[in-house]
């Protein structure tokens, strides 16, 4: 007989994949019952059953299509469910209340300058992990291998044609390990997209992120026909040489938005 209080192998296995119907909605959410279950290999009743725990938990939300669903037969148009700030935040890294306190006391005691600095300096690691793997890569494969290498990252990244006028791609980010510290401190977010511009060797606009409220973070890339020669051929262009890959060229240091493609968040 189990001992009252010990869990059965049987309760660990609901919650693990519990834990897994609430990641796939985090990754590809929104998305519908019958999805999860495809994805999933869950029955219908199996999906309904977590899809239940995780609403009345509050980790995963109820939305309406954004656009209009056809009808089939006679049934209910299907439901679409999110995740939640709340679920979000179980998949965020430790320790932001810190790590928000530390940018607080530098900002306030250095200035707004060295938040931006620390955090071009943050992201410049993960800039000189990702070039050779990004350089590597063929012209057109570069977003989605970047979005690869993101994801092994935890950011669970997607590539796919920008379904903008003018062609380029857009890179998805599902989630963000720091979305908490970057609502107050938009720098993080502004020095990862200039790494992103770096990186592919051509114009980025961040259009939506995570930190200000959107359900994802999302970057257009704008086609690389529209960039030079030497910029399109060589990711690593705009990185000084011998520099650290957050520091930008002196010929490039100046841009205006529209320019460099980046929004002010």
């Amino acid at each position: 007989m189990r001992p009252s209080g010990v869990p059965s192998a049987a309760s660990h296995t609901e919650r693990d994949t519990r834990a897994r119907v609430a990641r796939l909605i985090l990754e590809h959410g929104p998305v519908t019952a019958s999805t999860l279950g495809e994805r999933m290999g869950l029955t219908p009743a199996a999906v309904r059953r977590h899809l239940d725990a995780l609403l009345a938990e509050g980790m995963i939300e109820i939305r309406k299509a954004r656009t209009p669903q056809t009808r089939r037969g006679r049934g209910r148009p299907a439901k679409w469910f999110a995740i939640t700030d709340a679920g979000r935040s179980a998949f965020v890294h430790a320790y932001d209340d810190l790590a928000s306190s530390a940018l607080r006391f530098l900002a306030e005691t250095a200035g707004d300058h060295a938040v931006a600095e620390f955090a071009r300096r943050q992201i410049a690691d993960l800039e000189r992990r990702y070039r050779p793997v990004v350089q590597d890569a063929p012209p057109q494969q570069r977003v989605r291998t970047l979005a690869e290498a993101l994801s092994g990252d935890g950011y669970a990244a997607a590539a796919g044609k920008a379904p903008q006028p003018g062609g380029g791609e857009q890179l998805c980010q599902h989630h963000c390990p720091v979305a908490h510290v970057a609502a107050e401190f938009p720098q993080l977010c502004e020095a990862e997209t200039e790494a992103f511009s770096r990186l592919l060797g051509t114009p980025v606009q961040r259009l939506a992120t995570i930190a200000h409220g959107d359900g994802i973070c999302t970057t257009h890339v704008s086609p690389r026909s529209l960039c030079g020669t030497g910029q399109a051929e060589d990711p690593g262009a705009s990185v000084t040489p011998g520099g650290d890959a957050g520091e930008r060229s002196p010929e490039k240091t100046h841009t205006s938005d529209e320019e460099s493609g980046r929004t002010s968040l």
